[in-house]
């Protein structure tokens, strides 16, 4: 096939994007997409009258503007979930979809009691929970990587954060899975009926909780006692900022971890470079963020005019911002589709950036570099089984399953 040719068919094929309307080969690989995004409509008006952004500057400027930009969606939230549903209510709630002064004064909250010290406290716990893990797959031999271990280490972590007591984190999974699965591009009535009912059971069983600890602080170390005593929130902005940080600190340190053992364990010289150098887990970890980002997707609304590659944005505009796609951008990343887990600098977008930068990366961080880390130390033969399987989702990307042997 002649380059023009080729040339000819990623413009056709960025021309025709629709978000709303993916196939499931995109799931599988939306970087060929992306790619052609890029090169021929980095600023693509979609069929919606919304955008999709792809290049590295453009979103990194954008999060990073406050004066033309909100992360405020009630607007897109209303028509899709209803302005009376708890999914309506958990999203314009949570601080992820804020702007300040509310934003600000969640997140400094949550910020605090994520310090680096806190964040040192936490270490030997998330190893601990990590070897227990990993001598429990080595003696079944055959395990799923996503089920047995990249899942169950994130929810004990947020769980001890939020003191959940353990006996209680069973349905905490299902739950994250089926509020974050309402957030995809395209949504059924049966995703939005799980999603809803997963907002009144979270809610109905925080409400318990929260009302123990008023009766029962348990000191600065403990979030939720943070929240409480210092946040200034109503009832239901705590309650939706518990789900939040329950939800966003499992879902995608799950898919972090998962993807990361899948690059490595696909990438056999990288993996025996970190058992040779494990002082290479940092530079690691940023680069399976960097290459397969558990977030692919964000979002903001123009609340001032501006023009962005020669496209004049309007108010009331709305954007997608297509993390997956800058962070592989050759302009910012040299050889960009290369795996390196010594890749410096790495200033990917997978946490986003600016006053949004999300506010628990320091554990999101910590689990992954203890847990990619100890799995290749103490499973050295660890390798992947046939049957991997990807979750059919553009916002969150991540495995099902993950089989593998050791």
């Amino acid at each position: 096939m002649s380059r023009h040719l080729e040339a000819q068919e990623a413009r056709a094929l960025a021309e025709r994007f629709d978000p709303n309307r993916l196939s499931r080969g995109f799931y599988e690989n939306p970087y060929d997409t992306y790619a052609a995004l890029r090169a021929f409509e980095p600023v693509h008006r979609c069929p919606d009258g919304s955008y999709f952004l792809t290049r590295f500057a453009d979103l990194d400027e954008i999060y990073r503007d406050r004066a033309h930009f909100s992360s405020d969606k009630q607007a897109v939230f209303g028509p899709k979930f209803g302005q009376d549903s708890p999914l309506y209510e958990h999203h314009t709630r949570s601080l992820v979809f804020n702007d300040p002064p509310y934003h600000t004064r969640v997140r400094r909250q949550i910020v605090g009691a994520l310090s680096p010290n806190a964040l040192r406290a936490l270490q030997p716990g998330v190893t601990e929970l990590v070897d227990r893990l990993l001598m429990q797959l080595q003696e079944r031999q055959r395990f799923d990587l996503i089920e047995d271990f990249a899942a169950a280490i994130p929810v004990e972590v947020i769980g001890n954060l939020l003191r959940v007591p353990r006996a209680d984190r069973a349905p905490l999974r299902g739950w994250s899975l089926a509020i974050l699965g309402a957030l995809e591009t395209e949504l059924s009535a049966a995703q939005q009926a799980r999603g809803n009912d997963a907002v009144r059971e979270f809610t109905a069983y925080l409400r318990d909780l929260i009302a123990d600890r008023r009766r029962n602080p348990l000191g600065e170390a403990d979030l939720l006692t943070r929240l409480l005593q210092e946040a200034e929130l109503s009832e239901s902005e705590l309650l939706q900022n518990c789900v939040f940080l329950l939800n966003a600190g499992h879902e995608t340190t799950t898919n972090l971890i998962g993807n990361g053992l899948y690059l490595l364990l696909s990438h056999p010289e990288s993996a025996e470079r970190l058992r040779s150098a494990p002082e290479l887990i940092g530079t690691a970890v940023e680069e399976c963020l960097r290459l397969e980002s558990p977030n692919q997707l964000g979002n903001r609304l123009v609340t001032a005019r501006l023009t962005i590659r020669g496209v004049t944005l309007e108010p009331g505009t709305y954007l997608t911002l297509c993390i997956g796609a800058a962070n592989r951008d050759a302009e910012e990343f040299p050889d960009a589709e290369r795996f390196d887990i010594a890749r410096k600098p790495n200033r990917h977008l997978a946490f986003a950036a600016g006053a949004h930068a999300c506010a628990g990366m320091g554990v999101a961080r910590l689990e992954a570099q203890i847990a990619l880390l100890r799995a290749l130390q103490l499973l050295p033969r660890l390798r992947l089984s046939a049957g991997a399987a990807r979750a059919q989702r553009a916002r969150f990307r991540g495995f099902v399953s993950l089989p593998a042997e050791a």
